[in-house]
């Protein structure tokens, strides 16, 4: 069961009366014009109605369905097969065009569709058999994040190791209990899953209330200067990130930019600047609300929450999740929460209407 870490807000009811009061912080770096009584959209749970634990059960039961292997007649949309294919441009294989012992589900639009006088590459696998070897032919949308094979008609050389049938299990108290630890019965599953849905639903709604209280609090906030190695140190986090992703993908970064994120390096760098200038605006921001209010957790209890985080993440140590994550980034975002709460408490939820959704 995940945990309700975050807090639920506090009833307007009980927050004190501040009219008249001036709520300027400053400092070198900033200066925040108001930080109470911010204007932000009301945020409703969703409802949790019996469709939607009847859906989350199907999903969890989905994840222990067994696949039963078809060698009497040609494949179905709703099959899965298991395809190796290699993907040709004028006669020259491309990057990511071929895989081996692929699992793909005919009809489930994950692979290209049809693009003008081309058919989908899954419908057309339709019909054809075990061990057969075919080509086909499709075409690349325009907007296809790989420009160089975007608006490309390509050919595919496919083969069909096999056809399976995915079996869902029924639901019923044995495979309940195998694959619950609170609950014995279907009806106590029940519960389970529709708790765990509330609880998602609160977290959701003061997630988005936090988000869009910090947002109303970067509107607030004029910016004197910006400490330079905190940019720098944003930037590089930020760049860091990227090149490993760069190199698990075996490319250089212009062509992991360039392929998987459809951006110059120029373009990158303006919006890294940016992204980084923001983050450091946002923290200098929270650090100041929180020196004034008195917000800052203590050391115990930021090693309580960064336990709490790691737990959610499911990291059973939690000095490798700090190594992994960056305690200063954990301290941050644990300072930012309070704060947060702190903003929704004294916050104006506002009704949208129509035109502002």
């Amino acid at each position: 069961m995940k945990k309700k870490w975050i807090a639920v807000i506090i009833s307007s009811i009980l927050a004190v009366s501040l009219a008249g009061c001036s709520s300027e912080l400053s400092d070198e770096y900033i200066t925040i014009k108001k930080y109470k009584k911010l204007e932000i959209p009301k945020v409703e749970k969703t409802e949790v109605t019996d469709t939607s634990v009847e859906n989350t059960i199907n999903n969890y039961l989905s994840l222990s369905q067994e696949r039963e292997e078809i060698k009497d007649r040609a494949a179905e949309n709703g099959d899965t097969v298991d395809i190796d294919y290699t993907g040709t441009i004028n006669g020259q294989e491309f990057s990511g065009g071929s895989a081996s012992g692929v699992h793909l589900i005919l009809g489930s639009g994950q692979f290209l569709g049809a693009e003008g006088d081309y058919k989908g590459f899954e419908e057309q696998i339709v019909g054809h058999k075990p061990g057969d070897n075919f080509d086909i032919t499709v075409k690349f949308p325009e907007a296809y994040r790989n420009q160089e094979v975007a608006d490309k008609p390509a050919n595919f050389n496919i083969t069909l190791n096999g056809i399976y049938e995915m079996i869902l299990p029924e639901l019923t108290d044995e495979w309940v209990q195998e694959n619950s630890e609170e609950s014995k019965t279907v009806e106590e599953y029940k519960k389970e899953i529709r708790q765990q849905l509330e609880e998602d639903s609160e977290m959701k709604m003061i997630g988005a209330l936090q988000n869009a209280v910090l947002s109303a609090l970067m509107d607030e906030t004029e910016v004197k200067k910006l400490p330079e190695d905190q940019v720098k140190a944003e930037y590089q986090t930020t760049e860091d990130t990227y090149k490993k992703l760069a190199d698990g993908y075996g490319l250089e970064f212009e062509e992991f930019l360039s392929k998987y994120m459809n951006k110059s390096v120029e373009e990158y760098e303006k919006e890294a600047q940016e992204s980084a200038e923001t983050i450091v605006k946002a923290n200098l921001a929270c650090s100041l609300i929180a020196k004034e209010k008195k917000l800052e957790p203590s050391e115990a209890e930021y090693e309580k929450l960064i336990k709490e985080y790691a737990e959610d993440a499911g990291a059973e140590d939690v000095d490798a999740f700090k190594e992994r994550m960056g305690e200063d980034l954990l301290r941050k975002a644990i300072l930012q929460r309070k704060v947060a709460e702190y903003l929704v408490d004294k916050s104006i939820q506002v009704e949208q209407s129509d035109s502002n959704k």
